[in-house]
């Protein structure tokens, strides 16, 4: 199983390009479960007879299990190969969606979410592979990894309006049972083309390439910067949780159906496709913390919007919106990741922000369950999903000024005040 190392010509060649589609596909079933559960929610509420906030569960334990799995999947995926994570990931996601169709009740439908099919099947096809895209690829690598990410979002394309078809033509349990049946199978097949493991010494060198102020990142500490980037996580996926995860119950409680929310979170989804591929081309031209404070200023617009504006057009319209703002932001810190920390550190130090940006992805789902508990509406969950992108949004401006200082200092034209508020000792 732990296959030889594919020679350096491949690099770049047509085997890597066929090597992402089957990247692109592996992603788009191994996320299945999440975006699932968020147009079941309803009718698992209604059946197990429940509060919001406790349907809200078995998609917070997924998010956890998710960001928690892909660190011990990336380790496995270091040591043998993706193939094995994959085919581990294959028997988790087949194993879940089963296991889920048979629950008898919320924890029983919880514990198959989070251990399954986040820790084994989502946590084996996000980090494991994005790590594996980046080292068959030179000259492209930035799309490339863009294109690997973007198989999470067309997840979330394609799956809420196939689990709301089969939720109305055949219920819940027989719909988890035949997308089971889909992704693990189809995630098996795809990982047998995946048993080539990349060159080695293209990888070494790349990982010797030298970075901006990797000593001391934003002029801070290696671990305080690192503790930065995870609170700013923190803040922005509090905030994307409660429209990602709620829009189906939302357009329901506003009496347009659950159809028409599994339309809305589908194409926030595409439109977060988009957001993902052209937030790369944005990063290579002007950096990531840039590209960070963009889209996370854009996404509090769109949030706001949706406080005033509850129509049916207007929702389809803002979810868009919402859609294209996001979609860039948790790409974006692993570009900051690689333009200002020490590369050998790379990768447990994206594992450990998309683990923060996962959790806070699980814990603003239920929160914002609990407060429609709590007020029978949604509107306070919208206004807290603003008030923490707000602090993403300050975490990432105090960022930027940090850069404008270190940039400054560097040309010998640091502003006098940026310089009396922001010294470059800390």
């Amino acid at each position: 199983m732990n296959a030889a190392h594919a020679p350096e010509e491949l690099i770049d060649s047509p085997y890597a390009f066929r090597r992402l589609i089957a990247t692109l596909l592996l992603m788009t079933l191994g996320a299945a479960g999440m975006y699932v559960i968020s147009v079941a929610l309803p009718q698992v509420q209604s059946d197990f007879g429940i509060s919001r906030s406790d349907a809200s569960m078995p998609y917070t334990l997924l998010m956890v299990g998710f960001g928690v799995g892909g660190l011990w999947m990336g380790r496995l995926s270091d040591r043998y190969g993706v193939q094995v994570a994959l085919i581990v990931g294959a028997a988790g996601t087949l194993a879940g969606f089963v296991w889920a169709s048979l629950a008898q009740g919320i924890w029983s439908f919880a514990l198959a979410h989070g251990l399954m099919l986040g820790f084994l099947g989502a946590g084996s096809t996000f980090a494991p592979l994005v790590a594996d895209t980046s080292l068959w690829w030179n000259r492209r690598r930035g799309i490339a990894v863009a294109v690997c990410t973007s198989g999470n979002y067309l997840a979330g394309a394609i799956w809420p309006p196939v689990a709301q078809f089969g939720l109305t033509a055949v219920g819940w349990r027989q719909t988890y049972l035949m997308i089971g049946i889909v992704c693990g199978a189809g995630m098996l097949l795809l990982a047998l083309a995946m048993r080539r493991r990349p060159p080695l010494p293209v990888a070494a060198s790349h990982a010797r390439m030298p970075t901006r102020q990797s000593d001391r990142p934003f002029g801070l500490r290696v671990g305080t910067a690192q503790a930065l980037l995870c609170a700013a996580a923190i803040g922005c996926c509090l905030a994307m949780a409660m429209p990602q995860v709620h829009i189906v119950a939302y357009c329901s409680d506003l009496g347009f159906g659950p159809a028409r929310g599994a339309e809305m979170l589908s194409l926030m989804l595409a439109c977060g496709i988009v957001s993902r591929l052209g937030s790369g081309l944005i990063c290579d031209r002007i950096g990531g913390v840039r590209t960070l404070l963009l889209g996370s200023f854009l996404q509090g617009v769109a949030l706001l919007m949706f406080i005033p504006f509850n129509g049916l057009v207007s929702l389809y319209i803002i979810s868009a919106m919402f859609g294209l703002f996001q979609g860039g932001i948790v790409p974006a810190y692993a570009i900051i990741v690689r333009e200002y920390f020490p590369p050998l550190e790379a990768g447990r130090r994206v594992g450990a922000v998309m683990l923060a940006s996962l959790a806070a992805m699980a814990l603003g789902g239920w929160v914002s369950g609990a407060i429609f508990d709590l007020t029978g509406s949604y509107r306070l969950a919208l206004i807290n999903g603003v008030f923490w992108n707000a602090v993403n949004l300050s975490i990432a401006v105090w960022i930027y000024l940090r850069v404008r200082v270190q940039e400054s200092a560097q040309a010998g034209s640091t502003p006098s005040i940026i310089r009396q508020n922001f010294p470059q000792r800390s």
